[in-house]
């Protein structure tokens, strides 16, 4: 501002700046602050967006376990040493647990991205939640990875959420992680050794290769303040090193129409609404046609710019962490959970058919049966919705433990597709998880649920009368 004032008053008196010392510049700059800025204001020109550079193959990592692990703390360990390389922007802990609620009880409760580069890949890492009250914000956010990194305190070892987060990052997909034992400047070798041995068990347990999954023992905090470089700066450029060999490259299909579930909605003052999310499949270019389907909605757009990491692109390919900015819709049109596509290539539907493994009591789920008529939440791609469970004729029941073929009926129209995964949950517990198999002919909700009324009236009168009896 002030190199801005004193180039306005030199154009305006010349002479006097020539003569004057800075000193005085200074003093006329005080007295005319609001002239001057309001000047500057009026000729000041916003910085051009940087352009994404595609230079290396794109990668979505995140960091996923226990609350109090140091997820965070080593997300923001990751952009400081790589900062110090300058292949990354420094992320402060603060900076990555944005919302109060999050700073003000140290926790993380919104998956947040951030965004660095090794010598090998271009990453957007995304930082999951570990809070057992924000397992819809966790699923969302193990959706956008390609391969994960386990975070587990040495000084706690393994943890409810994290046989959780595990357990939802291979039902979403998630076929390889790195292990981060976190805290190790605070843990003796003994304890070291043995929290090892115990996740290597839990991976094992999970489906995962125990003998071949990097397992690296560091401290994010010492990373964080440039102490103890071999547990601080050394393990994670060891960690680093490991995500990039360890975690193999996705192919991407780009060559299908677009497909993005989208995450967040917002606006831009003067450009318009925003959608974000990580584009599953296809290609995205300024200029396509897009449709906006779910939640019982349906509605179209031109999309008029694409961008990752507040840079412009020139496209967004399948994998990108991207938002678009749509034409003629306003934000409180839009919400998460819908799908941006192209147009012709998606349908809503709100009765399905479905296979689905039901967790054991062991596993974290139910200990009684299953019956017709059960309610849950599923949680699917970035959406939740209330689902009405109806088993196949004839099948009474389904047990702990079971696995069967089972139809569902959601309250809403939501964009659905054979082969689609999702996780059944019930009172902050995960019941099962399930893939659509089935796309069946729509019904009226509020027609099953006075039917269901009726049933529910009939059984309670047999009831009574059988007690009479």
């Amino acid at each position: 501002m002030a190199n801005c004032a004193l180039l306005y008053l030199t154009r305006l008196c010349p002479k006097t700046v020539l003569s004057s010392s800075l000193s005085h510049a200074n003093r006329l700059y005080k007295t005319n602050l609001r002239h001057i800025s309001q000047t500057c204001g009026r000729y000041a020109v916003a910085a051009a967006k940087k352009t994404y550079v595609r230079d290396k193959p794109h990668l979505n990592v995140g960091t996923i376990g226990h609350v109090d692990h140091g997820k965070t703390t080593l997300t923001a360990a990751i952009t400081k040493v790589l900062a110090d390389e300058k292949k990354a922007e420094f992320k402060a802990y603060a900076e990555i647990d944005r919302a109060p609620e999050e700073r003000a009880r140290g926790i993380t409760i919104n998956a947040t991205t951030v965004e660095y580069s090794t010598d090998k890949r271009h990453y957007g890492h995304v930082d999951c939640p570990g809070h057992a009250d924000y397992i819809k914000n966790m699923i969302t956010g193990t959706a956008q990875m390609d391969g994960a990194i386990l975070v587990v305190a040495a000084t706690d070892g393994t943890m409810p959420q994290t046989r959780e987060h595990l357990l939802l990052a291979k039902q979403i997909g998630i076929e390889k992680l790195v292990v981060f034992v976190n805290k190790a400047d605070v843990a003796d070798k003994e304890m070291l050794e043995l929290v090892e041995i115990e996740v290597r068990e839990l991976l094992s347990e999970f489906g995962y290769d125990s003998t071949e999954t990097p397992v690296i023992i560091g401290s994010a905090l010492c990373a964080l303040e440039n102490k103890q470089p071999d547990i601080g700066k050394d393990s994670i450029k060891k960690l680093l090193d490991a995500v990039d060999s360890y975690i193999p490259q996705p192919t991407r299909e780009l060559d299908k129409p677009f497909y993005m579930p989208i995450e967040q909605v917002f606006t831009i003052a003067g450009r318009g609404t925003v959608v974000t999310g990580k584009l599953e499949r296809g290609v995205i270019k300024k200029g396509d046609e897009a449709v906006i389907m779910g939640h019982g909605k349906q509605l179209k757009s031109t999309i008029t710019g694409v961008e990752m990491f507040h840079q412009t692109l020139d496209r967004a390919e399948a994998g990108d962490q991207m938002g678009a900015l749509l034409r003629g819709l306003k934000r409180d049109e839009l919400r998460r959970g819908q799908v941006l596509a192209k147009p012709g290539t998606i349908t809503m539907h709100n009765h399905f058919g479905a296979q689905v493994y039901f967790l054991s009591k062991e596993e974290g789920g139910k200990n009684k049966a299953f019956m017709s008529n059960f309610q849950a939440q599923m949680y699917c791609k970035t959406w939740d919705a209330p689902i009405l469970m109806e088993l196949p004729e004839g099948k009474e029941m389904v047990m702990p433990g079971e696995d069967a073929p089972v139809k569902f009926h959601i309250r809403k129209q939501m964009v659905l597709e054979k082969g689609l995964r999702f996780t059944m949950r019930d009172g902050g517990s995960t019941l099962g998880y399930g893939v659509v198999t089935d796309l069946l002919p729509d019904v009226d909700i509020d027609k099953l649920d006075e039917e269901r009324k009726k049933e529910k009236k009939a059984r309670m009168k047999e009831e009574q009368a059988k007690e009479k009896a």
